[in-house]
């Protein structure tokens, strides 16, 4: 049986729902709008992983395939369209084996490396630094650069900075000149290792507490450049991690990371992208929630240290995380990409938007060809995921203003013991002042009429576009590239105060109200 569930971050109430079809109503309060959107909540991540980098991102200036200085064309116009506004590289587990230097000057005489973390594959380093930091400068994007603590050296990590950042002058910036840059990056963000807790050196916090401080006192401001340092942060449920930081690290770290996957376990079948049960599939929807107290609880250790909230928390990898598909090389993590990957991604968006008073940036796991990825690409094939769809339709709360809201709809009681919202919903106002609203109906057989109250505005004009399909397994492939696309959506009614809006089973609609 469906109950009702009065939500506003936690549960208020509940009461019996008797007819077939879900009613909810969302009380957006536009008048108590503080905190921002950064845009960066909507950053991506592209590590040497499978065919990420290589085949996704870069196919090398002599490839048939079309290509800007190696780049994907159509790679390149996709994520353009997505507004990325910070991508992190080289990696996850890669950027503790990555030795800078490998990867710059002529690319014929760059030594090639064993990828032991991802497959054992042989990888040329022809995309490098240089490569990395032209492509976010063709993206328009902040550059993540994630250091090597796990197997690097100090010098090794405060020369990667100065090869980067430094002016004219310096030992690096001459090496620079050489390898055909003269001008300096811009590079804002610096990871101080990654996942030191496991295959960034199995460190203990206290340990991992003393390296940052010593590494990152290295990591020097060049000409202006001012770094944004973030720590090698918690996984998961891992609370300790976060409060030894906090005691031992604070105001010397900008941010802290954290990473939460989607994930039904470490050990065994993670379970097939495409082949699942209705049973599994809300659980996902329950698994992907969580991160809400996973985030909270994390907070408030972070709160405890850093009441004026200066310190960051920094998601910089979430996402589902499957069984690689069948056929596909082992250690590449290539996944397809359903609409329930789509929900995980809409539901954990609106989650975010809640808390960026702390939540400074999230980088979803990966950009292509692996994990929840953006984009699929097979030769000169491109196919864009339904995440990416999400994350196109999504990017209108990029900077704007977050509107906090009220949400009463039904809820349903899935495995493991979690009560899952069948909506979720997340409001913004933009620069222009029109207001956003995306709705996510997750019930797989219920459509859902939902009436919005827009609390001290009037609207005069509601558009929208929906990403729906059939069936919740649907996905698409370089055969049928759009049997998960968006479309016009048109059942939206405005109303006094207001609007009323219905929302299909298995639906994710943007509106928007001028």
């Amino acid at each position: 049986m469906k109950n009702k569930l009065i939500l506003s971050g936690l549960m208020l109430g509940v009461s019996l729902a008797v007819s077939a079809q879900q009613h909810a109503t969302v009380t957006v309060h536009t008048e108590k709008a503080e905190q921002i959107i950064p845009k960066e909540i909507y950053g991506q991540f592209a590590e040497h992983l499978g065919t990420c980098i290589y085949g996704g991102l870069w196919v090398g200036e002599d490839s048939p395939i079309p290509n800007t200085n190696g780049y994907r064309n159509d790679v390149l116009e996709a994520l353009k369209k997505l507004k990325v506004p910070v991508l992190r590289w080289p990696g996850g587990c890669f950027a503790d084996e990555y030795h800078w230097m490998d990867g710059i000057g002529p690319k014929e005489n760059r030594p090639k490396m064993v990828n032991n973390n991802w497959g054992g594959t042989v990888e040329d380093n022809s995309f490098g630094t240089h490569e990395f930091l032209n492509l976010c400068e063709l993206l328009g994007c902040e550059p993540y650069i994630s250091g090597n603590v796990g197997s690097g050296t100090v010098e090794e990590m405060a020369k990667w900075v100065e090869y980067m950042t430094s002016e004219q002058g310096s030992p690096m910036a001459k090496l620079r000149l050489q390898n055909g840059r003269e001008k300096p990056w811009k590079v804002k963000y610096f990871g101080v290792g990654n996942e030191s807790w496991g295959c960034g050196g199995s460190m203990r916090p206290e340990y991992y507490a003393d390296l940052y401080r010593r590494y990152s006192t290295y990591c020097r401001n060049y000409n202006g450049n001012k770094l944004f340092k973030i720590a090698s942060g918690a996984s998961d449920y891992d609370y300790n991690w976060t409060e030894v930081l906090m005691q031992n690290v604070g105001h010397r770290m900008d941010g802290v990371s954290l990473h939460y996957y989607t994930v039904p376990g470490w050990t065994g079948s993670k379970g097939s992208a495409t082949k699942f049960t209705t049973d599994d599939y809300y659980w996902t929807m329950g698994k992907c929630r969580e991160i809400e107290d996973v985030l909270k609880r994390h907070m408030a250790i972070m709160d405890k240290y850093d009441p004026k909230k200066q310190i960051a928390l920094i998601v910089d990898e979430w996402g589902t995380w499957w069984d690689e598909e069948p056929g596909t090389i082992p250690g590449h993590l290539y996944q397809q990409n359903t609409m329930r990957d789509a929900f995980v991604a809409s539901l954990t968006l609106d989650i975010f938007h809640k808390y960026t008073d702390r939540v400074k940036m999230t980088n979803i796991a990966q950009i292509a060809n692996v994990l929840q990825s953006m984009i699929l690409t097979k030769e000169d094939k491109m196919v864009l995921t339904p995440t990416y769809h999400v994350f196109e339709m999504y990017n209108v709360h990029q900077d704007a203003t977050f509107l906090p809201s009220d949400l009463q709809c039904t809820y349903k009681n899935v495995r493991d013991n979690r009560v899952v919202p069948m909506i979720s919903t997340s409001a913004s106002r933009d620069k222009e002042g029109r207001i956003h609203l995306s709705l996510s109906n997750i019930d797989l057989e219920e459509s859902a009429e939902v009436t919005v109250n827009l609390e001290g505005f009037e609207g005069k004009q509601v558009t929208g576009r929906i990403l729906a399909a059939d069936k919740i397994d649907t996905y698409n492939t370089f055969e049928n590239p759009d049997a998960v696309t968006v479309k016009d959506f048109k059942d939206v009614k405005l109303q006094k105060d207001g609007l009323l809006v219905k929302l299909p089973a298995m639906s994710i609609v943007t509106l928007e109200i001028k």
